[in-house]
Order: structure tokens, then sequence, then C-alpha cells
């Protein structure tokens, strides 16, 4: 019988909507993200008839970040050797494990200099402004988004995370891997790969700019490329 971990008395790091955060008791090292069924359910019941008839599975955000590391660019370079490129800026995944509180995906927990999980961007953004340490470490994220052809969905301040290397911010992302099942078809055309991470980057920067605003203009009008 597979071993469960007990989360039964820990309080999680950070919750989203559909999920939360635990640091692995048995490794501090280890991030676990473990889905909110109540949410779940909630959102499923929100869903048009023909989307309620495509399952559950296609709104378990494990499910999909599960799919998301199988994605043709990353799978290609694993195999050409190329692990280190993966991981840039990307926790190591490590698949999913058993718990109290159900099914856990498992990462890399990024963390500060006091071992404390890595702020998020939307809390430097709060805290810093987009300086221009910020303004590189965008930069070399989306440098690295493009030449791998690693495929994200809209890219959120709350899930990238920012840590110190060299002094130097740097960022990861901690969920948002992967696209949706017809653009990551498409993605198959080289042009229209870019041409998908190209609006990624686009409204990435636009998010950043509405973060810093006065957010009298809702986002979803503000993203309208």
């Amino acid at each position: 019988m597979p071993h469960t971990i007990d989360l039964s008395n820990r309080q999680p790091f950070a919750s989203g909507y559909n999920r939360q955060c635990f640091r692995h008791p048995e490794n501090p090292l280890l991030c676990l993200k473990v889905l909110r069924p109540e949410n779940i359910e909630a959102r499923f019941h929100r869903q048009s008839l023909v989307k309620k008839l495509l399952g559950k599975r296609r709104i378990d955000d494990n499910v999909q970040e599960l799919k998301a590391h199988q994605q043709s660019a990353i799978r290609q370079l694993i195999a050409q050797g190329q692990a280190e490129t993966v991981w840039r800026h990307l926790p190591r995944f490590h698949g999913s494990v058993q718990t109290s509180l159900g099914v856990a995906n498992v990462s890399e927990l990024l963390q500060d200099e006091h071992h404390r999980p890595a702020e998020t961007l939307e809390q430097y953004l709060q805290r810093q402004g987009f300086d221009q340490p910020m303004q590189e470490a965008v930069r070399h994220f989306c440098d690295w988004l493009q030449s791998t052809g690693i495929l994200t969905r809209n890219l959120l301040p709350h899930n990238l995370v920012v840590v110190k290397q060299a002094y130097q911010p740097k960022l990861y992302l901690v969920d948002g891997l992967g696209a949706p099942t017809i653009p990551g078809k498409l993605s198959a055309v080289p042009a229209w790969r870019r041409r998908y991470i190209g609006r990624r980057i686009q409204r990435f920067y636009l998010r950043i700019e509405w973060e810093l605003g006065d957010r009298q203009q809702s986002w979803e009008h503000s993203q309208k490329l």
C-alpha cells in the first residue's frame, strides 16, 4: 500500500482558489500542491452543459499540471540532455503522491535567503515596483520562453515567484504551465507557437502595468490586444 503523507495538522503557506500549497512534512525542500475539492465542485457546476460533458479532469489543476510537464518542448529538451534549461525558470517537478487531503503534486520549494517560501512577483511589485533588476529578470524569463518554446497560460504575477541569485532577482513559474487543448495542438506549427508565446508575453507586460496602476479599469478589459 503506498505511503500517505499526513497533512491533517499542517497549515498551507499559500492558497489559491483551486489549490493549497504545503511544505512537505518529511522533506522541507519540497512543495505539495493539494486540490480544494469544494471549489473545484463549485467551478464545475458553473460550467455550461457542453463543458460539463468534458468532465472534471479538464478543471483539475493537478491533472493539467502533470499533462503540462509532458508537453513536447519539455520532452524534447530533456531527451536532448538539456534538462537544466527546462528548470532554469521552473521548479523541479517530482510527480504526484497521496496525502491525507488527497492527491498532491510535488515540486521543488523555492525559498528566500531565510528559508521561507519565496515571495511572488505580485508581492515584489507591491514592495519594489517594476525596478531595473526586475525588468531584467522579466526580460530573461521571456527570452527563455521564446527560446525553449515552452507553453504557458496567461502569465500572472501571483503565479511567479522571485528567487535571489547572485544578488539579482530571478523568476520561476510555479503555476500556469501548459496551454489549453486546442492551442496545445496548434503549437506543432512553429510560427503559431511563436505567435502564441509572443501574445502571452505581451499580456504579461500589460498585466504588470495594470498591477502597478490604479486598477480603475478591470483586468479583463485591460488585457485585450
